[in-house]
């Protein structure tokens, strides 16, 4: 096979975890971060977008039986992919943190009944359990999880309208409130409505609990990600659910066979905690997920000899090529060119694409390194399908390629990750397009036509998103647009000036 054939056939895999789950198992790099995760010495992941949560995910998940074999059943609260199972609550939303704290609850109860139909865990504790839902209605045959969600919501609504009018009419002889179907309290019932036959969601986890016990021992893990997607349309609800979330994560702490585990990007848990949250010092077995130089080094020759066509070509034997940072740096100098851009100041390529696809808080995400990499090979096949010569040395990619596929790598992050996510900020930073890339407070009051305090205000929140690199010092603060960004604004090299 020639250069051209290889390539072809060649690709460094998705940059999107759901995409790839059935050949990520192939080139994932066991870290520690997994090895934690899978160990379940944590149960809290935190990562910022891009960095890696879902595909130690899609990892447990694929694992399942692996898992069972260990005594612990696996099951997901939220589709992996497609329609999440939450966008029904943003028409008519929980009216309060306290009521979403009963919905996540009832909703885990209901998902748990499932599991022990499927895993054929019996036991008096499960039979009590499926008798008490299934009496409420919240039993269904084989139903998906938006379905079973909305059902569990709708008793969870009936519930608040009970309350509403519950002071109408009272049983003289219980002081239980009369005309009342629902049997199951979203937090500990009286004595009067214990005494009627109502029972905590509480005592269903419980139950849960005990009849895992029961079963061998066997324990659940419940896994949640995608929660970014979940209420991305409806902050407030966002906060409301992920702060009930971690509430109920807290309460079911004392249950030793159910386990919530929850991946969750950074910014979205430090948006969580802003307002004050003093639950977080109690959440102790979380980590959050980082990338240093060697480890995405690594990723980038995982993904590069997985394909058949390079090891071929390159006639290497994976063992040997991941055995040592040093074997990886240089099997990818086989495969690249030693400089992007040529120089004694210049940078190495590996350097350069670092570089190219950090934000502003210095940080790597192995999604723009991936997408970088595909980019570069695509570019590559172009030259070659118009007969330029190729890179020369037996390299597969050249400079000029690394060069054209920078654009496109800048375009998706700016649309697809930062506008589709933080979509107020689209007309300040188009205002800017064209602009040099570091600018000051007065260039950035100048453009956005905005008072100083506005434009400290909003030039911090590019900050803390990554677009801009603070610089200079706290008075006289600088802010410069990393390489990941200037080419999708056509922005210049150089500090703006005013005019």
């Amino acid at each position: 096979m020639n250069e051209l054939e290889i390539l072809r056939s060649t690709s460094f895999g998705q940059r999107v975890a759901e995409d790839e789950s059935d050949l990520l198992a192939s080139y994932f790099v066991e870290t520690e971060h997994w090895r934690r995760v899978y160990s379940g010495e944590v149960d809290v992941i935190y990562g910022p977008k891009g960095s890696g949560k879902s595909a130690l995910y899609s990892l447990l998940v694929a694992r399942t039986l692996e898992l069972f074999e260990r005594n612990i059943i696996v099951t997901t609260a939220e589709n992996p992919r497609g329609a999440t199972a939450f966008r029904d609550l943003e028409i008519d939303p929980p009216a309060s943190e306290r009521e979403f704290i009963g919905l996540w609850k009832l909703y885990f109860a209901s998902l748990l009944q499932i599991v022990f139909s499927d895993y054929s865990v019996g036991g008096a504790d499960a039979k009590r359990l499926q008798a008490v839902l299934a009496n409420e209605g919240l039993i269904q045959p084989r139903i998906s999880l938006q379905t079973l969600l909305r059902s569990v919501w709708d008793y969870v609504r009936k519930l608040r309208v009970q309350s509403v009018e519950a002071g109408v009419l009272v049983n003289p002889a219980t002081q239980v409130p009369t005309g009342l179907t629902g049997k199951i309290t979203l937090f500990e019932p009286s004595a009067e409505q214990t005494k009627a036959g109502f029972i905590s969601v509480d005592y269903l986890l419980n139950l849960a609990n005990e009849a895992l016990k029961s079963s061998s021992n066997t324990i659940v893990w419940i896994l949640l990600d995608r929660l970014d997607v979940a209420f991305t349309d409806n902050p407030t609800l966002e906060i409301n659910a992920l702060r009930a979330l971690f509430r109920v994560y807290l309460d079911m702490a004392v249950h030793s066979n159910l386990k919530l585990k929850i991946f969750l990007r950074t910014d979205i848990w430090n948006k969580l905690s802003v307002g004050g949250f003093r639950e977080a010092s109690h959440i102790t077995k979380h980590m959050t997920i980082d990338w240093n130089r060697n480890s995405l080094l690594n990723l980038a020759v995982r993904r590069a000899i997985y394909n058949p066509s390079i090891q071929k070509y390159y006639d290497i034997t994976p063992g040997i090529v991941l055995a040592t940072t040093t074997s990886q740096e240089s099997f990818f100098y086989k495969m690249c060119p030693e400089q992007v851009d040529v120089g004694a100041r210049q940078s190495s390529t590996f350097d350069w694409i670092l570089g190219r696809t950090k934000d502003g808080t210095g940080k790597n995400a192995p999604r723009e390194v991936i997408h970088l990499l595909n980019c570069t090979r695509v570019a590559q096949v172009r030259r070659l399908e118009l007969a330029e010569a190729a890179p020369g040395e037996g390299r597969l990619l050249g400079r000029g390629a690394f060069k054209e596929a920078l654009p496109e790598v800048s375009q998706v992050r700016l649309e697809q990750t930062l506008y589709a996510e933080h979509p107020s900020l689209r007309e300040p930073l188009e205002k800017l397009r064209g602009d040099k890339t570091q600018q000051s407070m007065s260039t950035l009051s100048s453009i956005w036509n905005l008072s100083h305090s506005e434009t400290e205000k909003l030039a911090q929140e590019l900050v803390e998103v990554g677009f801009f690199e603070l610089r200079g010092t706290k008075d006289f603060p600088q802010y410069k647009v990393p390489f990941l960004y200037r080419s999708a604004l056509g922005l210049i090299q150089g500090a703006a000036e005013i005019d």
